[in-house]
């Protein structure tokens, strides 16, 4: 008989854990998952620890990083982990964690539920069980399970509110699926280590999204240099179109001189920001703008607060940018 492998559970909360209260659906801690868990002993020796109690929305990046010391602190001796976390901002804190862990030596999966486990209707546990699969599966890296699909936790986008198919993988094909073959891995698609496993869990705050919307005031390019943001990112139009020429452009062009970093991404959901083919894109380039390429709004948000994090300057965050670090850009 082939000997259970060892799996991590850290729970943080969110709606997988939570029960009906007074003031509706509140977050408790792994008590709530134990039929399910028991469930799960049948095939992996289970070690939970329940390491925060929080609705996600109420998930920082101190909260980031103390989720991505208890991973790395903890991994010795596990053949890999699964994180129960709230649906709202799972793929923010997926995407970050994919940062903070370089070169990480075991399988970190992310999952939740649209339904509390108490729900008869849940769909926690399936989602549970593809995630116990795939952080038994022995590929290293951070994962998104939901939905019987598995996808990169920098590639992971919440797209539904309610459906119990709220994550999509955007821009890359799954990592894995669940199938009548049982868990099918796309193993072109998994991270590949390039190094020691490593720790870097520094992040700023100080940096802003920016939804571009038709008249929008480039003033607020000067108000966020003022207020002392260190970067931003924008959401352009399509293929990365700006709706200024202008004074927008010297609004950009001063963040920039005075050391902001900005990133431009696009409002579609799919396909790739590309400032070479229009004129206004050619000239934010010229201007130092870095181009966010096809990557989630999520991925890039957290891989411009980390590079900050890290002590990068300009020029090394744009070369950065260049780069493909945890699969998170197509370059």
């Amino acid at each position: 008989m082939n000997q259970k492998k060892k799996i991590l559970l850290l729970t943080t909360g969110g709606t997988i854990a939570s029960m009906p209260g007074g003031e509706g659906l509140e977050p408790h801690r792994s008590d709530v998952m134990e039929r399910e868990l028991n469930q799960l002993r049948t095939y992996y020796d289970i070690t939970v620890q329940d390491v925060m109690c929080l609705d996600s929305s109420n998930i920082r990046p101190e909260e980031w990083q103390f989720i991505a010391r208890h991973i790395f602190e903890n991994r010795a001796g596990f053949d890999g982990i699964v994180v129960s976390h709230g649906t709202d901002t799972m793929a923010y804190t997926a995407s970050a964690v994919t940062f903070m862990l370089p070169n990480i030596d075991v399988p970190v999966v992310f999952t939740g539920s649209q339904l509390p486990l108490a729900d008869m209707l849940s769909d926690g546990p399936d989602n549970l069980r593809t995630a116990f699969a795939m952080a038994a599966a022995g590929h290293p890296g951070v994962f998104l399970a939901f939905d019987r699909k598995v996808m990169r936790g920098c590639r992971a986008v919440k797209v539904r509110a309610s459906g119990f198919s709220a994550f999509e993988s955007v821009n890359a094909r799954y990592a894995a699926q669940v199938s009548n073959l049982g868990l099918v891995v796309d193993e072109e698609i998994l991270p590949h280590s390039h190094g020691e496993p490593q720790l870097k869990t520094d992040i700023s705050r100080e940096v802003f999204l920016l939804k571009l919307t038709p008249g929008l005031n480039p003033a607020v390019f000067d108000m966020l240099a003022a207020m002392g943001y260190k970067g931003i990112v924008i959401e352009a139009f399509g293929l990365g179109g700006f709706n200024f020429l202008n004074r927008g452009l010297r609004g950009i062009h001063r963040c920039v001189e005075d050391g902001l970093s900005i990133v431009v991404t696009t409002q579609c959901l799919y396909d790739s920001s590309d400032l070479r083919v229009y004129q206004v894109g050619n000239k934010l380039l010229e201007l130092g703008v870095i181009q966010g390429r096809d990557m989630t709004t999520e991925a890039a948000m957290t891989k411009l607060m980390w590079a900050i994090g890290q002590g990068m300057d300009q020029q090394q965050i744009s070369g950065l940018f260049q780069q493909n670090l945890a699969g998170e850009v197509t370059v």
